[in-house]
């Protein structure tokens, strides 16, 4: 599994974009955490492949990208 999601590569990319999120994925953010949509697992700035997704849920595998403002 490691070969495709959340390569070690990709480790430092996935870091700064969690400790610089834009202001929508913070607000995003505070109603996904803590499964509280649904009670899933939502993961924070997931790579999959060479793409660094914003939101991710593996037992659905859904990918949630936030754009814009």
């Amino acid at each position: 599994m490691t070969e495709l999601f959340n390569k070690s590569s990709e480790l430092v990319k996935r870091r700064i974009l969690r400790t610089n999120p834009t202001p929508a994925e913070t607000k995003v953010w505070t109603r996904l955490r803590k499964r509280q949509v649904e009670n899933c697992k939502f993961r924070r700035q997931y790579s999959i492949g060479a793409f660094v997704v914003d939101f991710y849920v593996p037992e659905l595998k859904l990918a949630v990208e936030i754009d814009g403002s």
